[in-house]
C-alpha cells in the first residue's frame, strides 16, 4: 500500500484572517486529494480554520502589534522577547522533525512575513539538512506588496533561488501576473506555477436575505468602514435591509458603539460563517479588497463597491480594487476618502447595473494546488531525485 505523501504547511496570520482563510481551503484541497497535512499555525485562534480534518499545530501565538506591521506581540498583547522567538523556533522546528514532510509550504515567506525570519530561516536550514530533503514551495496570494525598502527584493528572489523549489502563486495570470507587482519574476520565472484563485465552491444562497451585505474582514481595522455605511444606511433611507459583518477581532467597545448607532433597517453581527452565501442574494457588497472576499464576489457576481485597505503604506488591495475596477466589476471609494455620503453614492452606482468581467478568471485554485503537488512529489519520487 503506497504511503500517503505528508505535507507541513506553514501560515502565520499577523492582523486580518486572509491568509490563514486562503491557507486553510488549500490545506482542505490537499486533503482530500488524499494526502496527509500537518497545518502549522501562529496566530490567534479563529473558529472553523483550519477545517476538521487537518492535524492542526498552533505555535505560541504572535500577532502585530499595529496595523503598520511595526512590531509583534504575543497574545496578551506583551511585546515578543528573544526567549518568546526561541520557544516558537524549538517548536516549529520539532514539528517538522516529527512530520518528515514529502513537502513543505510556507505561506507568503519570502515575499512577505520577514517579520518571522527568526524561525524561518533555520526552518529552511532544516529542510536543507535532511535526508531526504523535501520540497520546499512558497504560497502567495496573485498581487503583492510594493514600495519595499531598497534591496528587499533582490533578497527574495534569492532565497527563492537558492531554497525553494517552487512558488505557488495562487492567481490566475489573464488578471494579473506575478510580474506586475514583483519586478525580478524574471529571475525565478522557471520555479513559477500559477494555481488559479482559490475560491470557495459556488455557494448555496442563504435562507436570510440582505439587500446590502457590509464585511470588515477581520474587524481589526474596519471601524470605520462599519461607521461610514451605517451613516450610508441612514442617507438612502430606501427600506433597503442590511447586514454588517464586523469580523472576529474588531475591538469590543466599537461593536457596543455601532450596535448603538444602527438604524432598525441594519442587523450587526461579528461573524457569519455563510457569508459567501449572503453574497449570492445581496444586491451590493461593501467590503476592502481582501483576496478571499474578492473570490467570494467573483463566484457569487455580486455588485460591488470596494474601499481598499491602505494603512501603513500598504498597496495590494489598491491594485485589486484598480484592476477589478477597470474591468467595470465594482466602484472603488478610496480610504483616505471614505464619509458615508461618498459611500452611499458609491452604494446606489453599483446597483444601478454595471458590467461584468470580460476575462474568464479561474477560481479552482486549491484543488489546481493539490493536483499540483501531487505530480510534483510523485515526479520526484519516479526520477529518484
Amino acid at each position: 500500500m503506497t504511503t500517503p505523501h505528508r505535507i507541513l504547511f506553514y501560515v502565520q496570520h499577523l492582523l486580518g484572517i486572509g491568509h490563514l482563510v486562503r491557507a486553510s481551503r488549500v490545506a482542505q484541497a490537499i486533503h482530500a486529494a488524499g494526502m496527509e497535512v500537518t497545518m502549522v499555525t501562529g496566530g490567534s485562534a479563529v473558529t472553523g480554520f483550519p477545517a476538521p480534518g487537518i492535524r492542526h499545530v498552533a505555535l505560541p501565538t504572535i500577532l502585530a502589534s499595529n496595523s503598520n506591521f511595526s512590531g509583534l506581540a504575543d497574545g496578551a498583547g506583551a511585546p515578543v522577547d528573544d526567549a518568546y522567538r526561541e520557544q516558537r523556533t524549538r517548536a516549529l522546528l520539532e514539528v517538522f522533525e516529527t512530520t518528515r514532510p514529502h513537502a513543505v509550504i510556507i505561506e507568503a515567506f519570502p515575499f512577505g512575513r520577514r517579520q518571522m525570519r527568526f524561525e524561518l530561516l533555520p526552518l529552511l536550514d532544516a529542510i536543507e539538512a535532511a535526508d531526504p530533503r523535501p520540497l520546499l514551495f512558497s504560497s502567495v496570494r496573485d498581487i503583492l506588496q510594493e514600495d519595499r525598502k531598497p534591496g528587499r527584493d533582490e533578497e527574495t528572489a534569492d532565497l527563492v533561488a537558492g531554497h525553494f523549489d517552487g512558488v505557488l502563486v495562487h492567481g490566475d495570470p489573464n488578471f494579473v501576473r506575478l510580474e506586475d507587482t514583483f519586478p525580478f519574476a524574471g529571475q525565478i520565472s522557471a520555479k513559477v506555477h500559477y494555481t488559479g484563485l482559490v475560491a470557495p465552491e459556488p455557494p448555496v444562497p442563504s435562507s436570510d436575505r440582505f439587500d446590502v451585505v457590509v464585511s470588515a474582514g477581520g474587524g481589526a481595522v474596519g471601524a470605520e468602514l462599519l461607521e461610514a455605511s451605517l451613516g450610508a444606511a441612514r442617507i438612502l433611507a430606501d427600506g433597503r435591509s442590511w447586514c454588517l459583518i464586523a469580523g472576529p477581532n474588531l475591538p469590543g467597545d466599537d461593536f457596543v458603539r455601532l450596535e448603538a448607532m444602527a438604524p432598525a433597517t441594519v442587523t450587526l453581527v461579528r461573524f457569519r460563517p455563510d457569508f459567501p452565501s449572503l453574497l449570492m442574494n445581496a444586491e451590493v457588497s461593501v467590503s476592502q479588497a481582501g483576496y478571499n472576499t474578492v473570490c467570494d464576489l467573483l463566484r457569487a457576481k455580486c455588485a460591488a463597491v470596494l474601499v481598499p485597505f491602505a494603512s501603513g503604506g500598504e498597496t495590494e488591495q489598491t491594485v485589486r480594487a484598480q484592476k477589478l475596477a477597470a474591468l467595470g466589476f465594482a466602484q472603488v471609494v478610496p480610504e483616505h476618502a471614505l464619509d458615508s455620503d461618498r459611500l452611499a453614492r458609491a452604494i446606489v452606482a453599483a446597483r444601478s447595473g454595471i458590467a461584468r468581467p470580460t476575462v474568464a478568471v479561474a477560481l479552482d485554485g486549491a484543488q489546481q494546488t493539490a493536483r499540483l503537488l501531487q505530480d510534483l512529489i510523485d515526479s520526484r519520487s519516479t526520477s529518484g531525485r
